[in-house]
């Protein structure tokens, strides 16, 4: 019998498990992480002993609530962690767990596979040190450990300031933030943000801790450069006035988030630009329904909205499901949850504003900058096949390589899609998106197949 399958045990597909099992649907959750929690909430090993308020500060409650749901839950679904689907077709899901490949039918799927870190390379990022504000964070909750012990935190978004607290607060030395969004634009942004005024108060409260308790927080200012012989050992980085350069081991950076939706791709569901994430996401509903009916798309995946939206849509997601099989769904919790998603949409506007892209990054990289390392592709190269006459990604991608390699485009793509269209002079949505090939993610040799 093909099963009702969830994948991503974060907060939306954790609260698309509970709702279905509340209506006596047993799905089966796939999560490639040992514990369920997602990025956001990811749960420590179990011997090690940091409380949830040193963990997660303020969302410590909703992190605790979200762990005892999904351990409640354990015998009422067929959860199945440390699994991970790299690929998707023909109503099936191809898995890896513990060194083993299988295939498990279904038929509906919820995908909840979250987001990664948006990255734009700068000279040296290659160098031992240097880490995504997302890998940082893991080191922290999962590994409890600090990058480095000077560490440094650059980029953009809400990420940027919460990783840096989290550190700060666990006794690591964080010796300077650098926004690349400069202070009048968030100014600009707060009508914005006032539609959630308790997230607004809690992203200020970040900022305002680091500068009261002696870390440095300078906006408008952009990293130019990582430098070291065998890791990292200084940063340069210059705002509108001068050019600076510290001194640190460690550095974390990213240009907010991106969605993981190579499945969706597979799945076959129909994309469309999305200028607020500037990214191709795939099409849905508000109840999160994709243009593949046994498909749908919540939290994350499938565009940012944080935490706090994907538990909701996730809910949603599962009320669609059950109404699609012929259950009877409460409508006006399938109301309330649309609205509610639809003011955090409105402050995520406000974020978009608040921390803008820095469109200039594409221009300014040079030639000879790393931008996929797997495949060891350059600015230079991706620049060449452009000036050759080759300006759709895909194309580009198959001229010279970049997204060829084990990320299969995951932390290159984005980056290679602005050189891509400044080099031709096209917008970023004009160049198209890079397809999703499987596997998604690297799969070992000598895989044994379960039969």
């Amino acid at each position: 019998m093909k099963s009702v399958v969830i994948i991503g045990a974060g907060p939306a597909g954790i609260r698309a498990a509970q709702t279905l099992v509340a209506h006596g649907v047993r799905p089966v959750l796939l999560d490639e992480a040992a514990r369920g929690g997602g990025q956001i909430y990811r749960r420590q090993p179990a011997n090690f002993k940091r409380s949830a308020v040193k963990l997660y500060g303020f969302e410590a409650r909703k992190a605790k609530a979200l762990h005892q749901t999904i351990d409640e839950l354990r015998e009422q679904l067929d959860y199945r962690p440390d699994t991970l689907v790299w690929n998707a077709e023909a109503g099936a899901l191809d898995t890896l767990h513990e060194g083993r490949a299988a295939r498990l039918e279904f038929s509906r799927v919820i995908v909840a596979t979250g987001a990664t870190d948006r990255i734009l390379p700068v000279p040296g990022w290659t160098l031992p040190g240097a880490y995504s504000l997302g890998a940082a964070q893991i080191a922290l909750k999962f590994q409890g450990c600090a990058i480095g012990e000077r560490v440094v935190f650059a980029g953009s978004g809400p990420l940027l300031y919460l990783v840096a607290n989290q550190y700060a607060k666990a006794g690591a030395n964080v010796i300077a933030v650098l926004d690349s969004s400069p202070f009048s634009a968030q100014a600009r942004a707060l009508p914005g943000l006032l539609s959630q005024p308790s997230t607004l108060a809690k992203g200020i409260y970040y900022r305002t801790w680091l500068t009261a308790h002696g870390i440095p927080v300078h906006q408008g200012a952009t990293l130019k450069r990582i430098d070291g012989e065998h890791r990292v050992q200084s940063l340069n980085w210059h705002n509108a006035a001068s050019e600076h350069q510290i001194e640190c081991d460690a550095v974390a950076f990213a240009h907010g988030l991106r969605s993981e939706t190579q499945l969706a791709d597979l799945l076959g569901c129909e994309f469309t630009w999305n200028p607020l994430n500037r990214a191709w996401l795939p099409q849905r509903d508000r109840a999160g329904r994709t243009s593949i009916a046994e498909v749908y798309l919540v939290g994350d995946g499938a565009g940012i909205m944080g935490a706090d939206a994907a538990e909701m849509a996730g809910e949603r997601a599962a009320l669609a499901l059950l109404e699609d099989i012929g259950y009877l769904i409460p409508p006006q919790r399938a109301t309330q949850l649309e609205q509610s998603l639809n003011t955090i949409g409105r402050f995520r506007q406000g974020l978009e504003r608040a921390f803008i892209f820095p469109e200039s990054w594409a221009a300014d990289a040079a030639d000879d900058l790393m931008i996929c390392r797997c495949e060891e592709v350059r600015v230079g190269d991706i620049r060449q096949v452009v000036r050759e006459g080759h300006w759709e990604i895909n194309r580009v991608k198959a001229h010279c390589r970049v997204g060829m390699g084990r990320c299969q485009g995951r932390m290159c793509g984005a980056a290679a899609a602005e050189i891509i269209a400044c080099e031709s002079q096209r917008a970023v949505s004009d160049i198209g998106r890079l397809r999703a090939q499987a596997p998604i993610k690297p799969l070992p040799f000598g895989l044994e197949v379960e039969p």
